[in-house]
């Protein structure tokens, strides 16, 4: 059987907890995501930040994205998912979150991402279509 592993995307990039906002905007442009993973000096996970995130949170606050720090912003404790965790696993928990991404976590570190897309690559098209229209409502 499958696990998260298998097709998670790897090679994670994380934003600083102290990086400002404009350093995670450009991280994500020159990436081609939507979101980073926040870590912390202890290079562990604190939190993610999205592209919406920063437009919402910030902009339409009238924040300044060259002050703003990539850590006020990730809220709370994020949700995750172990590396040797099953697919069906993962599933239920986007759906009990209602996330589309997942950080994976093997041990203390943090190893991959598992997005929506990941799973939609890789699963029976059944179980997809369930946690895309779960997630979407």
């Amino acid at each position: 059987m499958p696990t998260v592993r298998d097709i998670m995307t790897g090679g994670v990039e994380c934003i600083g907890e102290h990086d400002t906002l404009e350093a995670a905007a450009r991280k994500m442009k020159e990436l081609d995501v939507g979101a980073l993973p926040i870590c912390g000096e202890d290079n562990r996970l604190k939190g993610m930040i999205t592209d919406r995130d920063i437009v919402i949170k910030c902009f339409a606050e009238g924040g300044d994205p060259r002050a703003a720090v990539a850590g006020d912003f990730g809220q709370g404790k994020p949700v995750t998912i172990g590396a040797d965790d099953s697919i069906d696993e993962a599933i239920r928990t986007m759906k009990d979150h209602q996330v589309r991404r997942l950080p994976v976590i093997d041990g203390h570190d943090l190893v991959g991402i598992l997005t929506q897309a990941d799973v939609a690559r890789n699963y029976p098209e059944e179980r997809v279509g369930e946690l895309v229209a779960f997630i979407s409502y």
